[in-house]
């Protein structure tokens, strides 16, 4: 098992940046997956970033140019680096852990959430 925890929401106006972190409670080096999801009122959550334990790193077509999902192994630590915000950004981003724990069995993981706004 593994929790996550987010942080770094708030307010930012558009142009702007923010980073997020999601802490796990276990090496990420022991999680095949993780990544960030965002969901805004009345839509699906959606993809924003995923990274794998291997270094392959995919991004949502609405992002990619902006976006990057840096690690930090030593800090148990991923990060959504967002830059150039624009207010369609705004949403509540949630972290997401994938580890497979035997062949063909996966087990999701997902954390709190947090508030991205971004508006003048």
């Amino acid at each position: 098992q593994v929790q996550l925890v987010e942080s770094g929401g708030g307010l930012v106006q558009p142009g702007g940046s923010l980073r997020l972190s999601c802490a796990a409670s276990r090496s990420i080096s022991s999680i095949n997956t993780m990544g960030w999801y965002r969901q805004s009122p009345g839509k699906q959550r959606e993809l924003v970033a995923t990274t794998s334990n291997g270094g392959s790193t995919n991004y949502a077509d609405s992002v990619k140019g902006r976006f990057t999902i840096p690690r930090d192994n030593a800090k148990n630590t991923v990060y959504l680096q967002m830059n150039s915000l624009k207010p369609e950004d705004t949403a509540v981003y949630y972290c997401n852990a994938v580890i497979q724990i035997r062949l063909g069995i996966n087990v999701t993981y997902w954390g709190q959430g947090t508030q991205v706004t971004v508006s003048s």
